[in-house]
């Protein structure tokens, strides 16, 4: 009885994943359609007003890249006296204060207002955030991680997007791609994974449900609006998305600029991937921890409780039924090769008698969730410049057995880190800073 309920459970968690998944990579292409049928979305046309923006950079020992992200901060096409850029060399025990300042201080940026400050504090880069925050005059706080380059024009689209519907836009986020993918092949895992969440996940969501989620950098706030909600949560280990269902609860919506784009440096090794990853993963699952009371909240609004839903399926039933099927099927595989040898030996996971039955329904299962895989990244690549090649359809097939399995282990080994964290009162909110190549 047993076994049938964790095969009924993974079996339908299963599809339930595979109807979502199909729900959002529709809204996805039909958007993507809608966007080539009007063309011209990439047209520089000046705006009605120019609102002033305070552009902030955390930077923790980022003397690698640091250089490289003042200097993009510095030809972005946004009138310069409608913006005051604050770079925050933070705890840094590196070059980064000296390298950003001696490129802000060359003769040619001289009417630019930038500020490169030290800071000792506290908080990690909400900490950072929030004492900017309170010196802010901008309209708008505009968030650029140290590795992120912004395209020329990328500032421009997110407030060309924010002007769209003021009211209503709390905050407006760009897209990022990996400026390293060509490194190696964990580098070109996460360019696929990045291109699928960005051109699949963000733009079907949006476009179907109106739902936006603030990405780490290359994204706008209003400055008013994010002090009235108490600005960021201090030390919290993804700040991005904590304020997310910050705004959704204030029935605020967060807006997708397609337009806007920036460059990052993503993880070359295991190492560093693994722990940028786990704490992603670690802090994902605080905010849900903290805001699952939404979904039977009467007064909170269908929009957090869909996405609430949707974080939850994503990191909790949809890992656990991804972990229970691999478990059917080890023991099922190793079972029926017993069975070759012993004739009498049992199979332990089966409907009734027909195991012919259980391996059709499995293997129905296995090319379902392999072929929308592939689908869902393979669109993402067509719609993106110079990304759909044979060699990214090969990484894109291999991926499948080997990085997207790696996710699900990080996330396990993620929650079961912060149960611990809970269990033993250990401070989980140590950052470990991603390493810069």
């Amino acid at each position: 009885m047993m076994t049938e309920f964790f095969m009924i459970f993974a079996l339908l968690s299963i599809w339930f994943s595979i109807i979502i998944t199909l729900v959002v990579l529709f809204g996805a292409v039909h958007a993507i359609i809608q966007r080539f049928r009007v063309g011209g979305v990439n047209a520089i046309k000046p705006l009605p007003k120019y609102p002033k923006v305070t552009i902030i950079v955390p930077a923790h020992n980022e003397a690698i890249v640091i250089q490289d992200t003042v200097y993009a901060l510095l030809h972005l096409d946004y009138p310069k006296e409608s913006m005051e850029i604050r770079v925050v060399a933070d705890n840094c025990s590196d070059e980064t204060f000296k390298l950003a300042k001696a490129m802000s201080d060359r003769p040619e940026y001289k009417d630019f207002d930038i500020q490169i400050i030290k800071r000792t504090g506290t908080g990690g880069k909400a900490g950072v955030l929030n004492d900017v925050l309170e010196i802010a005059t901008g309209d708008w706080i505009c968030v650029y991680d140290a590795d992120a380059m912004p395209q020329e024009n990328a500032l421009y689209f997110l407030i060309q997007k924010a002007l769209e519907d003021e009211e209503n836009y709390a905050a407006v986020f760009g897209r990022n791609k990996t400026r390293n993918y060509r490194q190696n092949f964990l580098t070109r895992c996460i360019n696929l994974e990045i291109i699928t969440t960005q051109k699949i996940h963000h733009i079907g969501l949006w476009h179907l449900f109106k739902i936006g989620r603030i990405p780490g950098t290359n994204f706008i706030i209003k400055t008013d609006f994010v002090r009235s909600i108490g600005g960021w949560d201090n030390g919290a280990l993804t700040e991005d998305t904590a304020i997310s269902f910050k705004i959704m609860q204030q029935n605020k919506l967060i807006a997708l600029a397609q337009n806007s784009e920036a460059f990052q440096q993503e993880p070359e090794t295991l190492q560093a991937y693994y722990y940028q990853r786990k704490r992603w993963a670690k802090g994902n699952y605080e905010v849900i921890l903290d805001n699952f009371h939404h979904i039977f909240k009467r007064k909170s609004n269908w929009r957090i409780k869909l996405e609430m839903l949707y974080y939850t399926g994503t990191f909790f039933w949809f890992n656990v039924a991804i972990l229970i099927s691999n478990f059917l099927f080890i023991v099922n595989f190793v079972s029926m090769v017993t069975k070759l040898f012993y004739p009498s030996f049992v199979i332990p996971f089966t409907f009734g008698a027909s195991n012919r039955q259980l391996s059709i329904i499995l293997l129905v299962n296995w090319v379902l969730m392999f072929f929308i895989y592939l689908l869902q990244i393979n669109i993402g690549l067509v719609s993106q410049y110079g990304q759909s090649t044979s060699k990214n359809l090969l990484y894109s097939i291999a991926s499948y057995f080997t990085y997207s399995q790696l996710f699900i282990f990080v996330a396990t080994n993620a929650f079961f880190s912060l149960m611990f964290d809970k269990l033993l009162h250990r401070d989980g909110s140590k950052w470990y800073k991603t390493q810069r190549f």
